[in-house]
């Protein structure tokens, strides 16, 4: 039996950190992905994180088939981008930098007061997924979930169930949560959209990142897809390869 649940996931402050970059700022993603949002649950529900080189943690692999749904929670974002700051701070522990001193000084773009409604698909049959369900309908956490650093905690609010149903377009949509870009870009023309497939009117934002999708098993790398969030409407012969989901609040969402 499937069971559809959300929480609003909010922190005061988030770091996730791009793997690519380094000097002279440390970046962040905007949007929050699969992989961290898989992480944070695995706290949630006591799993084991990182612990050896060429091993990928216990969470994952045990929640890696979860299917979720992240939506940009309002009034936190704009256009859904969230606002940045960059921190600099000092390491002086000595293992961080071989210039003499020990000390490394550091700049990490940060986000300020991120917000996401969660969606899970949960399967009742499987004890894992049970488990996620009552930890996170009784607000109950084994370990501090963190937003990409551990001193960024993060709680959540607002347990919900939905009834869904599988839907198919018979008509312009619009999708509520982020989603899998599968169509390419079409070149930005005066009034044209950016998106094959998708109508202009009411339109007023399109947003795209490159987000973390899974974790590559021989390279443990991240792996990578195109995202999209927009409040335009997508015509109905719009094609994605991922579940699109109808809910009792009348929005859709993707689940990948």
């Amino acid at each position: 039996m499937e069971k559809l649940i959300s929480i609003d996931l909010f922190a005061d402050l988030g770091m996730l950190k791009k793997p690519d970059t380094n000097d002279p700022v440390y970046l962040t993603f905007n949007m929050l992905h699969k992989p961290a949002l898989l992480g944070i649950v695995g706290a949630i529900i006591g799993e084991q994180g990182f612990k050896e080189n060429k091993r990928l943690p216990d969470y994952y692999l045990k929640l890696k088939d979860l299917k979720v749904s992240i939506q940009p929670l309002d009034p936190y974002h704009e256009k859904g981008n969230y606002k940045k700051t960059v921190i600099v701070y000092n390491n002086t522990t000595g293992m961080a930098s071989r210039e003499e001193g020990g000390n490394l000084m550091i700049k990490e773009q940060t986000l300020i007061s991120p917000a996401y409604r969660c969606y899970f698909l949960l399967d009742l049959q499987n004890p894992l997924h049970e488990k996620i369900d009552s930890y996170l309908k009784n607000y109950r956490a084994e370990y501090l979930p963190y937003l990409g650093k551990n001193e960024f905690s993060v709680w959540w609010m607002n347990y919900n169930a939905y009834s869904f149903d599988t839907y198919e377009p018979n008509e312009n949509f619009k999708i509520s949560s982020i989603f899998i870009k599968d169509e390419p870009v079409s070149p930005n023309r005066s009034i044209q959209p950016f998106l094959p497939n998708m109508t202009v009117s009411g339109n007023t934002f399109l947003y795209f990142e490159r987000l973390p999708y899974a974790y590559d098993e021989k390279l443990f790398q991240y792996e990578y897809r195109n995202f999209a969030f927009t409040d335009w409407s997508l015509k109905k012969n719009y094609s994605t390869s991922f579940v699109l989901l109808k809910i009792s609040s009348n929005e859709i969402i993707q689940v990948f």
